[in-house]
């Protein structure tokens, strides 16, 4: 992602708009299935990341709760398979680098993608625990952006440059926070996709599923995964920032991390409580966006009752 244009860049890498008029008020999408075969290798690998910019001003909306108790929902293993191996370890603090290190994180995060204005593009995503079973984590501007419902989303968990090894999983339906719905206001930049089960199997159950934890306040040691796809990187593989968080004192009430993640990185998940032995976590944010003026840094939105609400409707859909 270039990092020079404007005051706030999103971090999202292009799709399509939604056909069938959607209201700004509405909470959520139908998310029509792409044709078979449509998501092929090349078409995966052919989408690609689209700087999206947002006015200083909007950035300035809706503060999230922070005064609340810590709600937490434990990750759930596979069930197709155990994830307590014992991962290598991984560097601590990291700015940005390939995971090598194994463990559940390599099945759950994936990539996501979509069509919007005609174009494919994609963002990042992940499996994360919920009573479907069904339901997969990413950034709002991921689910939509310009007031349009993206079309043909999948998710790819563990995708490897074009393929596919557990699986392209349809939604069926897409959530974004009431407050990115309607206005993407970027405290609020939180989106979900319950999604179709496969070959008998929910999403759950064939990758495992990620921890997640709303208001769990600031100021943790985090990391944070994605599949980046604008220079220097490429899409191909899973890339990891870690470090010590902090509360962003500009524009917003996000997370703020030193990551040199870019386009395509968007909607990637933020772990506390990150155990780097077995790859599983609580999730705490997503990737959102990066300011111009402060490079090789990232920040994520505030989990609070706000994302907790998009986060029920959906794991409940």
């Amino acid at each position: 992602m270039n990092h020079h244009r404007t005051a706030i860049s999103v971090l999202l890498a292009t799709g399509a708009l939604l056909a069938g008029a959607l209201t700004a008020a509405s909470p959520s999408a139908a998310a029509p299935r792409p044709a078979p075969g449509f998501w092929s290798a090349e078409q995966m690998r052919a989408a690609a990341p689209l700087d999206i910019t947002a006015a200083p001003g909007a950035a300035t909306r809706t503060a999230p709760v922070t005064a609340e108790r810590p709600t937490t929902i434990a990750p759930t293993p596979a069930s197709a398979s155990p994830t307590g191996s014992v991962a290598s370890p991984a560097a601590f603090p990291q700015p940005g680098g390939a995971w090598t290190s194994g463990g559940a994180v390599v099945k759950t995060s994936g990539r996501v993608f979509f069509t919007f204005n005609g174009k494919s593009a994609s963002c990042s995503g992940d499996s994360i625990t919920s009573v479907n079973g069904s339901t997969v984590i990413t950034a709002g501007h991921c689910v939509k952006y310009q007031g349009a419902w993206h079309t043909n989303w999948i998710f790819v968990p563990g995708y490897e440059n074009g393929n596919a090894p557990y699986g392209q999983w349809t939604a069926t339906k897409t959530f974004a926070t009431d407050q990115w719905v309607a206005s993407e206001d970027m405290n609020m930049d939180v989106g979900l996709a319950v999604v179709a089960p496969l070959n008998g199997q929910t999403l759950s159950q064939a990758v495992g599923a990620q921890g997640i934890v709303f208001n769990g306040g600031y100021n943790k040691k985090m990391y944070a995964f994605g599949f980046p796809a604008a220079a220097p990187y490429d899409g191909t593989k899973l890339v990891y920032c870690s470090g010590n968080t902090s509360k962003d004192f500009l524009l917003t009430k996000d997370h703020g991390l030193p990551c040199n993640m870019t386009g395509g990185s968007s909607g990637g998940p933020w772990f506390q409580d990150f155990n780097e032995a077995t790859g599983l976590g609580v999730q705490a944010s997503v990737n959102s966006f990066g300011y111009t003026f402060l490079p090789n840094r990232m920040f994520g939105p505030y989990f609070g009752n706000e994302a907790k609400a998009a986060y029920d409707k959906a794991q409940t859909a």
